[in-house]
């Protein structure tokens, strides 16, 4: 379950900026999660209720976006919706493309008091 190893990731990186800015906790955290980025939500969510007992995150409300996977073709430079990591070109069938969303794994806010 690699969503135990994202939720400490993000612990440490949510404490260090709570500790940058001498504040006490964190209100509320934006993460940007892509639909290919290999992150099972309802994993994380369980891992995120024990990883933040007695942390600075333990009270704070957690809001996900999830963009959309999408991709442009190597070969007719057509931009397309990417489902799986390894679908083909809705256009010319190509395999060859270039991912542009939905792999994302990013904090996007964190507020702190």
């Amino acid at each position: 379950m690699h969503e135990l190893s994202v939720a400490t990731s993000i612990l440490r990186i949510a404490e260090e900026e709570v500790e940058k800015v001498k504040g006490k906790k964190v209100k509320e955290i934006t993460l940007k999660i892509g639909k290919l980025s290999g992150v099972e939500l309802d994993s994380l969510k369980f891992a995120w209720e024990i990883c933040m007992k007695g942390s600075v995150l333990e009270e704070a409300k957690l809001i996900i976006t999830e963009p959309e996977g999408k991709a442009q073709c190597a070969e007719c430079k057509t931009v397309f919706p990417l489902e799986k990591i390894y679908d083909v070109c809705t256009n010319c069938k190509s395999p060859f493309k270039e991912i542009i969303s939905g792999k994302e794994l990013k904090i996007k806010k964190l507020i702190i008091i």
